[in-house]
């Protein structure tokens, strides 16, 4: 009855041992669920686990156990990790069979030592070492493969001491105990492998979305460098909502799976920008396309003053022949007037094509007053026209910022073909909100966004937090042609009056400076001139 009863309680652990690993995504829980499992089946007092690292070249030390001892407090964990590789050969090329642990994973086939004090099959000279140090004796010794269902070798499990009858005796351990840990090590291979291969995945994603950023960054240097910032500030906005125990964020919580899938909205929020004209991203001035069409106009006033400047030697010319001086002095100071005018309007047009922050009226009066105050005629042309275009008044009469309204909507279009390419992506369960969390960061609370003018209660957090990342790197990034990098206590103003506004969620902008998320950004991204908000 006793022998039945311990096979159900052995059936009950193989079972609970293979759902957990099917759960466990978390590669350091993983390798303790396999340790602590195979102990537990074998009655041993310690294990554990080796890697194979990176090159395929040795194995690596990842996790360890010891019922009797706490090796973290002893400091051997630390020791161990940084100890380096186990090399599957030694330095004049022979495979290095003296480390049991290598020669198990060389030869993919256990070992099972009684004592390995009293063996001179394997080196365990270093064993002792470790022992010696935290008063432990280190006896039986069962080492098995782990490789998984395609051959490949992934490491191997050490048990150490075997003491069945929990009295202190370290006895053999058993071959029905070897089979229990190379059927563990087998079940964990299958999983470990599972996990390394969504790993390899994840990483060619996260590469894949890095080659788009780059391709944008290589477009225009102009916004690369925002793609990869928003992200910064995102994710940390995000943690500190997370951390919120009170009010309206109190029941925001992620787990590492939601954080992963805000990383990814966060990196491809802005996507769509791979379809923006480049002159349109990149435009700094008011009337610039391919080039500053501002030289254009300064070439005209060239040609008007080097008229005045003619008119004036003509004048002078006539009036030396007549005699006239007086007249000559008089005309000559009306003509100086004129290229000083002529002079000052080019300076003010100049100026408009900057753009600011707001453009008066009477400035944008006078841009038209200037336009009809030189006519001029085009090459081949009869008949005099005013001396600025219908599109360069449009461009310079611009009231805030460099871009037309028609460009605007070019810009403001790449929410759109983020939306419909992150759309045409199938994605798996744990991604299904990336569509939705990146496409919404430029909606606002009032409804007054784009491109669906949803409202606060029609967003999720993580999409209202996308939208203060996007604002605040737009406002404190040293790499935009039209504008210099804003000190944090002037970001912040302009994003308090955009909370009070309806524009952000006031909510969240309050965790962004209680939780100084900010300043933790801009000491790590921001020039030190900025920093000047506590």
């Amino acid at each position: 009855m006793t022998s039945e009863h311990n096979y159900l309680n052995l059936i009950e652990e193989l079972n609970r041992f293979g759902i957990s690993l099917s759960k466990e995504r978390n590669l350091d829980h993983l390798l303790e669920i396999l340790v602590e499992t195979a102990m537990s089946l074998t009655h041993a007092q310690a294990g554990t686990v080796y890697l194979t690292d990176k090159n395929q070249t040795g194995l690596r030390f990842v996790f360890a156990r010891n019922q009797l001892i706490d090796l973290d407090k002893a400091g051997l964990l630390d020791v161990a990790k940084h100890s380096g590789v186990l090399p599957f050969r030694s330095t004049d090329g022979s495979e290095n069979h003296a480390n049991v642990s290598v020669h198990v994973a060389l030869t993919q086939c256990a070992v099972n030592i009684a004592d390995v004090y009293a063996t001179e099959q394997f080196n365990f000279s270093g064993t002792r070492a470790i022992d010696q140090k935290i008063g432990y004796r280190s006896q039986s010794m069962v080492v098995v493969p782990m490789v998984n269902h395609q051959g490949e070798l992934l490491g191997v499990l050490q048990l150490i001491n075997a003491c069945p009858k929990g009295n202190g005796q370290v006895v053999a351990f058993t071959s029905h105990d070897q089979s229990l840990a190379e059927s563990l090590a087998s079940q964990a291979s299958i999983a470990l492998s599972n996990h390394r291969l969504i790993q390899d995945l994840e990483l060619i994603f996260e590469s894949f979305i890095k080659m788009i950023n780059q391709a944008i960054d290589e477009k225009s240097p102009y916004t690369g460098g925002h793609c990869a910032r928003v992200p910064e500030i995102a994710l940390r906005l995000a943690e500190a909502c997370h951390q919120v125990q009170e009010g309206p964020l109190a029941s925001f919580h992620m787990s590492d799976a939601d954080r992963y899938e805000f990383k990814i909205a966060a990196l491809l929020h802005d996507c769509g920008k791979v379809t923006t004209p480049v002159h349109v991203v990149d435009k700094s001035t008011k009337l610039e396309t391919i080039f500053d069409r501002i030289h254009l106009i300064d070439t005209r006033f060239e040609v008007i003053r080097r008229d005045i400047q003619i008119e004036l030697l003509q004048q002078q010319l006539l009036d030396a022949q007549q005699g006239q001086t007086q007249h000559t002095n008089g005309q000559a100071d009306a003509l100086r007037q004129k290229l000083e005018q002529v002079n000052s309007d080019q300076a003010f047009l100049r100026q408009c094509n900057k753009g600011s922050e707001r453009m008066s009226e009477a400035d944008r009066a006078k841009v038209e007053h200037i336009s009809q105050r030189y006519l001029w005629l085009p090459s081949g042309e009869n008949t005099p026209v005013a001396f600025l275009s219908e599109n360069e008044r449009e461009n310079l009469n611009i009231v805030a910022g460099t871009l037309t309204s028609a460009e605007r909507h070019i810009i403001n279009h790449h929410i759109e073909s983020t939306i419909s390419m992150l759309e045409a992506i199938p994605w798996p369960n744990h991604l299904r909100n990336v569509t939705e969390y990146a496409g919404g960061h430029h909606e606002r609370i009032d409804g007054k966004g784009y491109p669906k003018g949803l409202k606060g209660q029609d967003m999720s957090v993580q999409a209202r937090i996308l939208a203060i990342a996007d604002i605040f790197e737009a406002l404190t990034a040293a790499d935009r042609p039209y504008k210099s990098p804003m000190k944090l206590s002037q970001s912040l103003g302009i994003l308090k009056k955009m909370s009070q506004e309806g524009h952000i969620d006031p909510d969240l902008f309050e965790v962004f400076v209680s939780h100084k998320v900010y300043l933790d950004y801009g000491k790590a991204f921001l020039d030190e001139a900025q920093l000047d908000a506590p």
